[in-house]
């Protein structure tokens, strides 16, 4: 599977784009605000042919949806997400204007929840769904076995875990639910977070303060 990350809009977030030897992908956090940005990921995904099957959401907050309506426009793709974290939708245009600025295009609806267990398949790919709430209620990290690697969104980084200080966050729930889901998966899993660089399982077990 061929991984290629995008950094996107003023909060430096992380998109992927998936895709394997069939040239079916996924999108994961499309956050693209910009124009160029839009037309950065189009050029990606059209020039490597891709027929992008799913438009996936880790969790809803503002800086991760930004692009889903341009992604419905050009792909005919709505996102697919938790549930428990729909509510949000109606909230960015307030969040952004509370972080000084306006919304690029106003939210779409999701086209598919996302529950935990749920198989999500593109190609001769797979991912599972995991439900880890904390950050957000509805936080997903889409894991493959296969690759040995998983996409999780604001729930755990490099060094730190999501902030647990917005509507829906709970600091013992988040840091519970990681030891127990995401913990247990094995220790050469890298986890590709919606912020900054890669990182892995047993980095994180060993090293990440909030663990300690």
């Amino acid at each position: 599977m061929k991984i290629k990350r995008f950094e996107f809009n003023m909060f430096v977030e992380n998109c992927y784009v998936l895709a394997d030897d069939s040239c079916e992908a996924v999108v994961i956090d499309a956050g693209c605000f910009h124009k160029e940005e839009q037309l950065k990921l189009k050029k990606y995904i059209t020039e490597n042919n891709l027929q992008v099957k799913h438009l996936l959401n880790t969790h809803l907050h503002l800086d991760h949806v930004f692009g889903n309506p341009f992604m419905l426009r050009e792909f005919g793709l709505r996102a697919e997400a938790n549930q428990q974290d729909e509510f949000l939708l109606n909230k960015v245009p307030e969040q952004c204007r509370l972080f000084g600025f306006e919304i690029n295009e106003p939210p779409v609806s999701l086209g598919k929840y996302v529950c935990d267990g749920d198989i999500i398949r593109f190609g001769n790919t797979e991912l599972e769904a995991i439900h880890v709430p904390g950050h957000s209620p509805g936080s997903i990290v889409y894991y493959c076995k296969t690759e040995k690697c998983a996409f999780s969104g604001d729930v755990l980084f490099h060094g730190s875990i999501g902030r647990t200080d917005l509507e829906g966050g709970d600091f013992n729930e988040l840091r519970e639910h990681i030891c127990s889901r995401l913990f247990i998966l094995p220790n050469d899993t890298i986890i590709y977070p919606g912020h900054g660089n890669s990182t892995s399982i047993g980095a994180e077990k060993m090293e990440n303060p909030f663990f300690r």
